[in-house]
């Protein structure tokens, strides 16, 4: 399995393979440009549908998809011959839900969340980045997303409770 790569993927493969369909977010992780920037765009409308669940509900839902998603991205990455492919991007959906654990679903912090945790997948901080280059298989592609969401989260509580002060 090679490192990953920007080989393009062919969208009917994506839509034919329901595995794929999930692993690049309903197809967002098919854009030529940010695919993850576009795949954690498409979570904030699933983030919108769940956001009025009970916290507990929300937070099973984020736990099996975050447990599922190792085996998508794994199974993904494996049919692509690829690991952690730019468009394999549930790992984006499932760390934009992590980010917005418990927090209002008004678009001041649907912007918020998603710019900081776009910043924490992107820039990968200490410990992102060392999971993102020594994990691998379907765990790998998802314990940095799943670190980054933690750390968002734990930043835009925080800013939430200072902006209640």
């Amino acid at each position: 399995m090679v490192s990953k790569s920007d080989a393009p993927v062919q969208a009917p493969a994506v839509f034919r393979s329901p595995v794929q369909f999930l692993a690049f977010g309903f197809g967002s992780g098919l854009s030529p440009k940010a695919p993850g920037t576009m795949g954690t765009l498409v979570a904030v409308p699933v983030f919108l549908l769940i956001s009025d669940w009970p916290l507990l509900w929300y937070t099973l839902f984020v736990v099996v998809a975050a447990v599922v998603g190792v085996w998508i991205c794994g199974r993904a990455s494996e049919q692509l011959n690829v690991h952690d492919h730019p468009g394999i991007v549930w790992d984006e959906f499932v760390g934009y839900w992590i980010t917005m654990w418990a927090m209002p679903a008004d678009w001041l912090w649907i912007v918020v969340g998603f710019v900081v945790f776009r910043i924490f997948d992107i820039a990968k901080p200490w410990p992102i980045g060392v999971l993102d280059k020594n994990v691998k298989g379907g765990f790998g592609i998802m314990v940095d997303d799943i670190l980054a969401g933690v750390m968002a989260c734990i930043t835009v509580q925080i800013a939430l409770w200072l902006s209640a002060v």
